[in-house]
């Protein structure tokens, strides 16, 4: 599966993707606050794209103008997902390399995803988390329509081996279809 946007294309992750996905996945400022260690090397990146981010529903979020992948998004579907959800609901995960930071490209891709899991896939309801301190993602989130829901206090993060607070936002499809009849462009 592949999506385009104005800006983007989302396509599967290559192994090919490597040395693009260390490039902005070992900066510490980047995975630690989405919940995952900053990667170490090239090779550890594509032993990542092989077992993690080949994942059915996983994207590489990649600019049209050179194709190379500057983050990554996946929607996770049912007992898929972090938060073993029936197989009518649905969660987005994301993430973007810190020079394209501000620059309104993951709540593009969050909107392809969620018109293809409305739509598409007729789910009823998608989710979203953060972490505290993780204000982008935060943001990001208010901007493509997500309300909060809940909050998960002291969980034990098994990728880092920490203690997290997480904060859950979601959408059902009867809001997403209200948000896009207001907005046929699309732009919340």
């Amino acid at each position: 599966m592949r999506f385009e946007t104005e800006r983007l294309i989302l396509r599967p992750w290559l192994l090919s993707d490597a040395e693009d996905l260390y490039q902005y996945a070992k900066d510490p400022a980047v995975g630690p606050v989405a919940g995952w260690p900053p990667h170490t090397s090239v090779e550890n990146s594509r032993e990542i794209i092989k077992y993690i981010l080949s994942a059915d529903g996983t994207y590489a979020v990649c600019l049209k103008k050179d194709n190379k992948a500057i983050g990554s998004i996946g929607l996770m579907c049912g007992k898929t997902s972090n938060f073993a959800l029936p197989e009518t609901q649905g969660e987005i995960g994301y993430w973007i390399g810190v020079p394209f930071w501000g620059q309104g490209l993951i709540p593009e891709a969050v909107r392809a995803l969620l018109r293809y899991g409305f739509e598409k896939l007729k789910l009823e309801k998608i989710w979203c988390g953060y972490f505290d301190g993780n204000e982008k993602s935060k943001r990001v989130q208010e901007k493509c329509g997500f309300t909060y829901h809940h909050t998960n206090k002291d969980i034990h993060w098994k990728m880092m081996d920490d203690i997290r607070t997480e904060h859950v936002t979601c959408l059902t499809g009867e809001e997403w279809l209200l948000q896009t009849a207001d907005n046929p462009c699309g732009i919340f």
